[in-house]
């Protein structure tokens, strides 16, 4: 399935709320790529019967990156709490009818945060996006055995460095320093992320200059 407007994927999205369970949507890609975006339209759209998890909450905070020695790839696979990542999946989709706390990343204070959001207990439709949620390694084979559907949310190249440049810059870094990070680390995640489409469920291209 390709999705190509914003509408339709909301649409989809909204087709999987069920009355008698949960269901885990999950959205990956490259960086820059537009997730986040779509999963807070998607929440937006759907009110209260959906709620927002991105796995950005689970990068490892910048004194386990500096005891792991990963301070310079921050944002790359081995930099988030994959294990935590999935049992709270777990957990969501378990559907205990109590309120659940998610972490989230703060990009001002560049570290993650707690309790940033709140699963309610009547979401019908847990939204989760994040880089890797498609690689078939250890930990994420386990959480993406927990989601409903997985879409690979796309856009071009340049799109998507256009992107992250000013991400970057909004948030401290100087251009310079900036197109380093890009080359250095977020395009190896891209290329990561890039070779795992195929065990996806829908390819989602959307238009438009979000940050993603």
């Amino acid at each position: 399935m390709e999705l190509t407007e914003r509408a339709q994927a909301i649409e989809a999205a909204r087709a999987l709320v069920r009355e008698d369970r949960r269901a885990v949507l999950g959205l990956a890609g490259a960086p820059g790529a537009g997730k986040s975006t779509l999963a807070r339209a998607v929440v937006d759209a759907l009110g209260e019967a959906a709620a927002y998890v991105p796995l950005d909450g689970f990068h490892l905070s910048n004194a386990q990156l500096d005891r792991l020695g990963l301070r310079d790839r921050k944002g790359s696979e081995p930099s988030f709490d994959v294990w935590g990542y999935a049992a709270l999946l777990r957990r969501l989709a378990r559907d205990d009818g109590r309120d659940v706390y998610v972490p989230d990343f703060d990009r001002d204070l560049d570290e993650p945060v707690a309790a940033s959001h709140r699963v309610a207990p009547g979401a019908r439709l847990i939204v989760t996006e994040g880089n890797y949620l498609a690689c078939d390694l250890p930990g994420w084979r386990e959480a993406r055995a927990l989601m409903d559907r997985l879409w690979y949310v796309d856009a071009p190249p340049d799109v998507r460095d256009a992107r992250l440049m000013r991400r970057h810059v909004a948030h401290g870094r100087t251009e310079f320093a900036s197109r380093a990070w890009i080359d250095a680390n977020d395009a190896p995640n891209a290329g990561l992320v890039e070779g795992v489409v195929v065990g996806c469920d829908a390819w989602v291209r959307l238009g438009g200059g979000g940050v993603g």
